[in-house]
């Protein structure tokens, strides 16, 4: 074949895969249908940016699905995506805003109450998403701290070592469980460690709120020898594996996926309240690339985003009109009235105050520590 019949025709090859991948980028990097006619100025500038940073408490490998699809609509936008504990997120942050460093663009974790507190402390950028209409209104603080997921605290159990008549269906029989049955739960039991875990933390505080005889659970705890972790994944293993018996207050998303594929694990819903957990964005006040930080926080809101995190995530959506049973409607079906979700407010913020969340240590390092 002639050579520059050749290169005419690989010129126009490659010209006609530019064109489509030109059009094809065009076509998903427009506004999503019901978003305001501006909406694309922040994309544009989003493209700029080029970037967004995010720390975040999610594992990586369940974000994954949201990071793809969230790369087919803005394929001209990086997501460098940082995963650690949920105090972790807090301190990194913090330091580099205190060195006055780059940090991240958003900030996305299970620990509610130190994600409130940084809004509050007024790191938080104030940005009216267009899907706020979308989630429940006590989800949002000030335009700037956003609930993105609705993850119960659940009970977690060996199924083949605790059989289904002792297997507790509320707070008060998880600790007669352990009280009467000392012999076998002793060393056996799991939750989180509060000092290390944010998550963990938060949970045991709001029990002690919700539930009277809280204390006396904690007593249970201590009699039992309490095994703490600061990792979900670590208990989960824990449990399955026979070491441990049952776990207290573990997250629900983490422990239904594991369940879903480990006929070990066995997960209790309580009955007589059901704790819930929100995984609540912020974009920093500081952000580097704050317009790609809306990008990211629209995409997690909105319908697109949450199915994806309610049925490939696995994290149950905070909408409602998400198909699936990982959504509130979903879940209320199977609590009913005693489901509590947490309110993004700063409410969370009681035993964050350094006197008593030291004194709430204390007296739970008392009580539910080992005997």
């Amino acid at each position: 074949m002639n050579s520059n019949l050749l290169l005419s025709k690989t010129l126009f090859a490659s010209a006609i895969t530019a064109l489509t991948l030109g059009m094809s980028t065009l076509a998903v990097a427009q506004a999503p249908a019901g978003y305001p006619a501006d909406y694309n100025k922040i994309i544009d500038a989003a493209k700029k940016e080029g970037k967004i940073v995010i720390y975040s408490a999610t594992d990586t490998k369940a974000v994954e699905p949201l990071i793809k699809d969230f790369r087919v609509m803005y394929p001209e936008v990086q997501v460098e995506y940082n995963d650690m504990n949920s105090t972790e997120v807090f301190s990194r942050y913090i330091s580099e805003m205190a060195a006055g460093g780059n940090s991240a663009d958003l900030l996305w974790s299970s620990a509610m109450d130190l994600q409130v507190k940084l809004v509050s402390d007024g790191y938080g950028l104030q940005y009216a998403s267009p899907e706020i209409s979308g989630i429940p209104q006590w989800a949002i603080w000030n335009n700037s701290a956003f609930g993105t997921t609705f993850e119960p605290a659940v009970f977690v159990y060996n199924k083949r070592l605790v059989s289904e008549d002792e297997v507790p269906k509320t707070h008060a029989e998880f600790a007669k469980l352990i009280n009467t049955k000392l012999d076998k739960f002793k060393n056996k039991v799991t939750t989180y460690d509060i000092e290390k875990s944010g998550v963990g933390f938060m949970f045991i505080t709001q029990d002690s709120h919700e539930n009277k005889d809280f204390w006396e659970l904690a007593k249970a705890f201590g009699n039992a020898s309490v095994r703490v972790q600061s990792s979900t994944g670590t208990m989960l293993e824990r449990i399955s594996s026979g070491e441990n018996l049952i776990g207290y207050n573990i997250l629900g998303s983490y422990a239904l996926t594991r369940a879903a594929k480990d006929p070990s694990i066995g997960v209790q819903m309580p009955k007589d309240y059901t704790l819930v957990l929100s995984r609540v964005a912020f974009i920093s006040k500081s952000a580097k690339h704050p317009n790609a930080g809306k990008l990211w926080l629209d995409y997690i809101l909105s319908k697109r985003g949450q199915t994806i995190i309610a049925n490939e995530a696995n994290l149950f959506a905070i909408r409602p009109d998400v198909k699936g049973d990982a959504n509130p409607v979903a879940l209320g079906k199977k609590v009913g009235a005693g489901l509590k979700p947490l309110p993004v407010n700063p409410s969370l913020l009681q035993y964050l105050d350094q006197t008593k969340r030291l004194a709430f240590l204390k007296q739970w390092k008392e009580t539910a520590g080992k005997k």
